[in-house]
């Protein structure tokens, strides 16, 4: 987390990361072209010259027609990935498969998440890969990397649930903007994402992220919360009572750099990951005129300071005024559970250790203060159901998030089709609308079930 920290704090270089959108020859398989796959291969192995000329040419035609639907029939998975590739990057070239519901545009003009208003909902933003690993560098949600393959394109649903979580927080930044708005609900400096799976919250919260970090906010973003409780080691700080995991540092932050530091109390030392306590050294000093950057690289430098360095970021930010700070963690819920850690009790039992024991998830889980802090639920852990009213969380700071309404399935299933996941002579007003209340919109299974059209 320290070492992303630094690294975003010399103004994010561009990574040099494998591409999220997949090659021209892709590898991926789809469910529903496995039959015919197999079917082919039948039908070769009893020596049909039908089925062995069928099987040479049906990947090969890279004509723009509605021979999508003899690809699936004649070729495998990797031949019809492969042309469908191809096709989408000629068809880039006709603006007038650009078209979404009722003759709407299906892409939006708007350049910034910053820009959007309620006339862009129900349309797709474009982004680049090169822009998303520079503002996100902490890593994209599973949820939205899984639709940039599928689609094989870098761009999101703008969702009228997204513009208000954005504007809550620009009413507090900026209140001048908002006061003469009688209409605006209240804005809340903590929120809670919950909703049902898949509908979209960790993308939401992603999306604020990088809203937030384009408007030059300090924004600490943990896309994996699940981590700081599961996975590497782990030792009692006999100093705070709290358990230390040292090696759980992979955020990152910008403009550390600028902003000094203004705590100088030393910082307490523990275990180093692996290697025990350091020998007659307690604490570290922390220079004056520091800044937070400093305050990573002693963490990074020393891992005895990691965990002590964390937690004192923590108490820095609450002390910042000069640029606003947002803190965002995915898979909130694992906070409130316990952890995969155990404490031995006896010599044949063990007592699990709960996540609020846990030195920098303590540091970070409460929302009781004036912070700006976001905390989405990610119900694909499997944590168990959760009681409404969660300790340290303020009353009502839980918001539920909508799956996709009826105008939101259409621009999904329109863009699906121009991104030829469906085949465009099997597509219906009616088939996507069996496929939308079959799903209850839930937007990875009508992902799964829209190619399935016939």
């Amino acid at each position: 987390m320290l070492r992303s920290i630094a690294k975003r704090a010399t103004l994010l270089k561009p990574r040099a990361d494998s591409p999220i959108i997949p090659p021209l020859i892709s590898s991926q398989s789809k469910l529903y072209s496995s039959k015919n796959a197999k079917a082919s291969h039948g039908k070769s192995k009893k020596g049909d010259p039908k089925s062995k000329t069928k099987s040479k040419t049906g990947g090969s035609s890279s004509t723009v027609s509605s021979s999508t639907g003899d690809d699936l029939d004649s070729a495998g998975a990797d031949d019809f990935e492969a042309a469908r590739a191809r096709r989408l990057v000629e068809d880039e070239n006709d603006p007038s498969l650009d078209v979404g519901p009722n003759g709407r545009p299906l892409f939006t003009s708007t350049p910034s998440l910053s820009l959007l208003t309620r006339k862009d909902c129900c349309s797709y933003m474009k982004f680049s890969e090169k822009e998303l690993n520079q503002v996100l560098p902490e890593g994209l949600p599973t949820g939205m990397v899984t639709e940039f393959k599928e689609s094989m394109r870098p761009a999101l649903l703008v969702r009228q649930s997204f513009l208000d979580l954005r504007d809550n927080f620009r009413r507090i930044v900026d209140p001048p903007m908002w006061s003469s708005n009688a209409k605006a609900p209240k804005a809340r400096k903590q929120i809670v994402l919950d909703g049902p799976v898949s509908c979209g919250k960790s993308i939401a919260l992603a999306m604020l992220v990088h809203w937030a970090r384009d408007e030059g906010w300090l924004v600490l973003y943990a896309p994996r919360g699940r981590e700081w409780t599961h996975g590497g080691c782990f030792y009692k700080n006999s100093e705070t009572g709290f358990w230390d995991t040292p090696d759980f540092l992979k955020y990152n932050e910008s403009r550390l750099q600028q902003l000094p530091c203004q705590i100088f109390d030393p910082i307490r030392l523990g275990e180093g990951a692996g290697v025990g306590f350091m020998k007659g050294v307690e604490s570290m000093a922390l220079p004056e005129e520091s800044t937070l950057y400093d305050l990573v690289q002693m963490g990074i430098k020393y891992t005895h300071a990691a965990v002590g360095v964390v937690v004192r970021l923590r108490k820095e930010l609450s002390l910042v005024k000069d640029v606003p700070v947002l803190i965002a963690i995915d898979q909130y819920n694992n906070w409130f559970t316990f952890s995969e850690y155990e404490e031995p009790v006896t010599v044949r039992s063990c007592r699990p250790i709960h996540a609020r024991e846990l030195a920098m998830v303590n540091a970070f889980r409460s929302m009781m203060h004036e912070d700006m802090m976001v905390g989405a639920f990610s119900h694909s852990t499997a944590v168990g159901k959760l009681r409404l009213d969660l300790p340290d969380v303020p009353v009502g700071a839980r918001v539920n998030m909508p799956r996709y309404s009826p105008d939101e399935a259409a621009t999904v299933c329109h863009y699906y089709v121009r991104q030829r996941l469906v085949r465009r002579e099997a597509f219906s007003e009616e088939s996507w609308k069996k496929v939308y209340y079959l799903s209850n919109g839930n937007g990875a299974e009508m992902r799964w079930l829209l190619p399935l059209m016939r």
